[in-house]
């Protein structure tokens, strides 16, 4: 599929080719949905798109194309964007336009707006399992020339994620930090801590993926089922949850140390159960949510990534139909280390695909 590089904005928009929800839970092939580009906008033509967990949770809804790890190329812009042009590699991620006019766009927070659109509640015509994005231009990031685009995708929600909370949570150097879980967010985390200069220590059940652990940038490992009770871990500043389940909470909370944060990153519908409430009194813990980054942290990120060769470990799969719904059942059962990448076939322009394979 050729990238047609054509500013003139007089049609509407074709969005080809995207992957929706059923009733069944099969992502089927819907085409024929269109756009007409606002004055605002820009067109996105996708080159690779990552698949969270996130997306699972939609996997039965038919009224809307998944995905939202997205990258690609602007082929189209409207008549008043000005900070981007045809030819740009960009991504988005989870918000797709804000009021900018709330206490929180004001603050700076745009993630938090109050009446921030989001995938799965707005343009649900769209999304980054298909051929064509189309969005307003100050929510599009440009992805740094020396970043692929094949491993930037992934790190349109899991890396704003993770080094949202990083920032949020006011990490410094020297601090000591815990990472719960080493998939799609836990990987990522690893690497971002270690380039900061903290000292990271790694917990996962079994002891199967230490070695990877400790390339990424681990200083200490341990393995929670042969330590249950995680003794002899020393206390530290800040533990990221990034398990796929609900961890025992009055377990961790003993290895936070006082006025340490405990920050959640998994999505679940499960409330959280057995905190110890009289330990967040006495120990003055904070418990600290994160919602992705806003813009301006999602930017650095993607510069940060760049500078420090962080990269997702990725399975690169063509688009299709078939592949869409292999890596959606594969990554329900956990078998995938630690993203799933899927290419529609366009090029990324700064790396062919035998040289970024």
């Amino acid at each position: 599929m050729a990238t047609n590089f054509d500013d003139k904005v007089n049609d509407a928009i074709d969005l080809g080719t995207g992957y929706a929800g059923s009733s069944t839970g099969k992502l089927v092939a819907v085409s024929g949905n269109k756009r007409t580009l606002a004055p605002n906008q820009v067109v996105i033509d996708i080159t690779h798109s990552g698949l969270c967990g996130t997306d699972l949770h939609h996997r039965k809804r038919a009224d809307m194309i998944l995905g939202h790890e997205g990258v690609g190329v602007i082929t189209k812009v409207g008549s008043e964007v000005k900070n981007v042009k045809v030819g740009a590699r960009v991504g988005w991620g989870y918000v797709h336009d804000v009021d900018g006019s709330c206490t929180n766009c004001l603050l700076g927070r745009d993630n938090l707006c109050d009446a921030r659109k989001v995938f799965a509640y707005t343009d649900k015509d769209e999304g980054s399992l298909g051929e064509r994005f189309v969005i307003r231009s100050d929510f599009v990031h440009v992805i740094p020339d020396e970043l692929p685009l094949k491993y930037a995708a992934p790190l349109q929600c899991a890396g704003t994620t993770v080094f949202g909370a990083i920032v949020a949570a006011d990490v410094k150097p020297w601090d000591r930090v815990g990472v719960v879980g080493i998939g799609g967010l836990g990987h990522l985390a690893i690497q971002y801590l270690k380039a900061m200069g903290t000292d990271v220590v790694v917990f996962s059940t079994t002891e199967s993926k230490k070695e990877e652990a400790m390339k990424l940038g681990a200083s200490e490992f341990v393995a929670t089922k042969a330590n249950a009770k995680l003794q002899g871990v020393k206390p530290v500043n800040h533990l990221l949850i990034s398990a796929d389940r609900q961890v025992d909470w009055a377990t961790f909370f003993r290895v936070v140390a006082r006025n340490g944060k405990i920050i959640p990153l998994s999505v679940s519908d499960e409330d959280m159960k057995g905190v110890p409430y009289m330990m967040i009194v006495a120990q003055q813990l904070n418990i600290m949510g994160s919602f992705v980054a806003d813009r301006p942290t999602h930017r650095r990120m993607l510069e940060f990534s760049a500078r420090h060769q962080i990269r997702p470990i990725i399975e690169e799969l063509k688009m299709n139909e078939e592949n869409v719904n292999v890596a959606a059942d594969r990554l329900a059962k956990g078998d995938v280390r630690y993203r799933f990448v899927l290419n529609t076939g366009v090029p990324d322009p700064l790396f062919s695909q035998s040289a970024s394979l």
